[in-house]
């Protein structure tokens, strides 16, 4: 668990939770259980709302409300984390074994700038051990 009682979740884990997070390993399901209760929280970094759109956009996710309503909802439900400067430079400090998507980076070097576990499924983030991961 990160330092600000936060956890930061990759793109697919939001969209998997929109769809009723069937999808989610016990642990990850058990970490955002313990996040919804008193003093806890989930947060994204802001390169997920272009993520989930592009998603959309491409197809690969069906939506029950317009996209506008669905990243409105998805800002209003997690702590939003800005790309920052830090974090931009982080993100090019990750060892070769970390995924070379830029998007994928940024998410992890902004869980490692804030000190946020990040919950995902992606196997190639969790072998590479860059960032502290819960699946």
């Amino acid at each position: 668990m990160g330092q600000s009682g936060l956890i930061l979740l990759d793109t697919h884990v939001v969209i998997w939770l929109a769809e009723g997070g069937v999808r989610l390993s016990q642990r990850a399901r058990a970490a955002i259980d313990a996040e919804l209760q008193p003093g806890g929280g989930m947060g994204i970094c802001d390169i997920t709302l272009a993520e989930l759109a592009t998603a959309y956009g491409k197809r690969r996710v069906a939506l029950a409300v317009p996209l506008d309503i669905f990243l409105d909802e998805t800002e209003a439900r997690f702590a939003i984390f800005p790309i920052t400067a830090r974090a931009s430079a982080r993100s090019v400090l990750l060892p070769a074994s970390y995924p070379r998507d830029p998007a994928d980076r940024l998410i992890a070097a902004t869980a490692l700038v804030h000190g946020l576990s990040l919950v995902t499924a992606d196997r190639s983030i969790r072998r590479s051990r860059a960032v502290p991961t819960i699946w």
